[in-house]
């Protein structure tokens, strides 16, 4: 049966004097999400437990104005490049491009003007069982810093099952590079509490260590032996809270990329697996993006509050950034995140939710 079109509502104006929309997704199984035009901001994530009883599993902020003026990224789509690149230069064809820099002297998430700040272009539509709203975003040759002008799509999509799927595609008139992800900050059992008793599960066998900064210290290093082994299901709290390693110590908790693979693949596969303690919610990350970038919300401190009047505290999150490797633009080594003109850059994330199908719950 076709899923009814997604539903608008005004959510302020932007200091330009840009009008923002929230839309609403949802699915027959009780799950249903919100997404704003600033930003692309997904706003909420609504996802019955076992039990069916629903609750909003992402972090949020109560007005535009914060989200505009004090937002840690908070549900935001990450561009032109997530993560970040050293110092901001990367030198392309022999040509050298400054972002400006906005992280410890490097440029994060696509500098101070990023994706994250722009108010985007909406248009919702139904596919069968799937009811869908397609973002556009259009950023001129030379938008902070990076070459060429870029053409974006971003596409939230909820089915029937209550998978929550996320497709970028990008295209350039000039050489560029571009990764694009989503910065949503995940709490299963929403409670407002920290996430230390959630396991987390990634289906990698490497990752980059960092320096204090961020920047990766070089290439792929092994996970066994190390907080970083997250190849059966973990209590965050283990890796979180682990002292004795200098990089967890120095980032305040995981702040690191995971390596998926080598290349961007054709379909997505599973890159983790993050649960309540007690298993009433169940998210799986199925991407195609060569790395995921897990980081335990280490610079929350309560200063910011959700819709609820709840504090948002330090490692009361996780976010599960699908993307090419930091400063992948100064690293050969790395997957390139090169992208020329004629090619089309395609990045597909999907949230799905498997405990849905388990007796006993709404679905």
């Amino acid at each position: 049966m076709p899923r009814s079109a997604p539903q608008p509502t005004p959510f302020g104006t932007t200091p330009a004097g840009e009008p923002v929309t929230r839309w609403r997704l949802a699915s027959p199984c009780g799950v249903h999400a919100e997404v704003l035009t600033h930003g692309g901001v997904l706003h909420a994530l609504g996802v019955p437990d076992t039990a069916g009883r629903t609750a909003n599993v992402v972090l949020s902020l109560p007005s535009l104005d914060q989200y505009a003026e004090k937002s840690p990224y908070l549900g935001a789509l990450i561009g032109r490049y997530a993560n970040r690149i050293a110092h901001g230069r990367l030198t392309l064809d022999g040509a050298a491009h400054q972002v400006p820099v906005n992280d410890r002297g490097h440029a994060l998430h696509g500098g101070p003007d990023g994706f994250d700040a722009r108010v985007w272009q909406a248009e919702p539509y139904t596919e069968g069982d799937t009811s869908a709203l397609r973002l556009s975003l259009h950023s001129p040759d030379g938008d902070m810093g990076f070459p060429g002008a870029l053409d974006v799509t971003a596409t939230y999509a909820l089915d029937a099952a209550g998978t929550l799927s996320l497709e970028f595609t990008a295209t350039t008139d000039r050489a560029t590079v571009v990764s694009l992800s989503n910065h949503a900050y995940f709490n299963l059992a929403a409670d407002g509490r920290d996430v230390l008793d959630h396991t987390l599960q990634v289906t990698a066998t490497g990752y980059l260590p960092v320096a204090p900064d961020g920047i990766p210290l070089g290439p792929v290093a092994a996970t066994g032996g190390t907080p970083f082994d997250l190849g059966a299901p973990r209590p965050l709290r283990d890796g979180v809270l682990d002292e004795g390693d200098a990089q967890v110590r120095a980032a305040g908790g995981y702040d690191h990329c995971w390596t998926l693979a080598d290349h961007e693949s054709a379909v997505p596969r599973r890159a983790a697996r993050l649960a309540t303690a007690d298993e009433s919610r169940v998210m799986e990350v199925w991407t195609t993006a060569p790395g995921l970038q897990v980081y335990t919300a280490n610079q929350l401190d309560g200063t910011l509050g959700d819709p609820d009047g709840r504090p948002l505290v330090r490692h009361g999150a996780v976010c599960l950034e699908a993307q090419h490797y930091p400063d992948a633009p100064n690293r050969p080594g790395y997957p390139s995140p090169v992208l020329r003109p004629g090619d089309t850059a395609r990045r597909r994330t999907e949230l799905r939710f498997p405990h849905l199908a388990a007796p006993g719950s709404s679905s």
